[in-house]
């Protein structure tokens, strides 16, 4: 599962996310980047391998960036390349996006995109979703992000900043775990509490069908339809291997435990509203599962 990072504030970028992305390499990857707003232009890094590799890559560059997104990438949609690894960017370089999840309907996502006269440069469906935004852009980040999920199937969650707005990272989930946590002068986003622990402990973690707005001075909450949330934050008192466990004693109660909601977000993306099937699933009398791996606890 790929892991999300964000940041503004008034600290180097950089920094924190290098190491919020250490924190979630427990999550498996098999590449990683950033995307920083350094003098008003987006700057990308990106690497095949571990972490320590694209830290590699930095060592020496003078990036005094205050905002940033980064991300570990397990590849879904497109080999294993620093062209498929996140942060992905519009054609102009002004719109920067990392994702975790799968859409659907990237390839006809990908048509209506390559016939505006974009090139899409890499094999993956994220590159669809920051294309979208930068042609739903229209001087407000939010406006275009509400104007972007209905034409996305699929379960995801993504955070994306532009060079037109500095200071403003913006994140959703569909689908896909996405949490904000809370600063003084800062505020984050991540798809695990383990990215968050070194830097707050008050956090917000987002629901399915919700917005966050970030920016050093505050974090506003938005349905998929721009109607403002009151969501109250929560204070977490664990260590970082606790939240890497989930607040359960062991990884296994956690994999456990975690099973319904993983197997909601599995499916939710392919679920329609708009039809209903022609027979009642209460009329199977047999349902075959096929899987690989194993579970301790069959």
């Amino acid at each position: 599962m790929c892991g999300i990072v964000g940041y503004t504030g008034k600290k180097k970028a950089i920094f924190v996310l290098l190491e919020a992305l250490e924190r979630l390499e427990y999550r498996g990857y098999d590449s990683s980047g950033v995307a920083l707003l350094e003098d008003g232009k987006i700057f990308v890094e990106k690497k095949v391998g571990k972490i320590r590799e694209l830290i590699r890559s930095l060592w020496g560059k003078q990036l005094d960036a205050t905002l940033g997104i980064g991300h570990t990438r397990w590849a879904t949609h497109g080999g294993v390349c620093e062209l498929n690894a996140h942060p992905h960017t519009d054609q102009e370089g002004r719109f920067a996006l990392v994702h975790n999840g799968i859409i659907e309907n990237y390839r006809e996502l990908k048509e209506f995109i390559t016939s505006k006269g974009i090139e899409y440069k890499s094999e993956t469906d994220t590159e669809a979703i920051v294309h979208l935004i930068s042609l739903n852009y229209d001087g407000d980040l939010l406006r275009a992000v509400l104007k972007t999920i209905p034409k996305l199937r699929g379960a995801y969650a993504f955070a994306v900043f532009t060079a037109f707005e500095p200071g403003r990272v913006v994140g959703v989930r569909y689908g896909s775990p996405l949490v904000v946590g809370l600063g003084e002068g800062e505020n984050f986003l991540a798809s695990d509490i383990p990215a968050l622990i070194p830097f707050t402990k008050n956090i917000i973690p987002l629901e399915d069908g919700e917005i966050a707005d970030l920016t050093p001075e505050g974090v506003s909450i938005y349905d998929f339809e721009g109607n403002p949330k009151v969501k109250e934050s929560i204070k977490i008192h664990w260590d970082i291997i606790s939240a890497e466990k989930g607040g359960f004693k062991h990884f296994m109660l956690k994999e456990i435990f975690e099973q319904p909601r993983v197997v909601g977000d599995t499916i939710k993306g392919y679920i329609s509203r708009d039809y209903e099937l022609p027979f009642s699933l209460k009329e199977f009398r047999r349902i075959l599962i096929t899987a690989c791996g194993t579970s301790y606890h069959a």
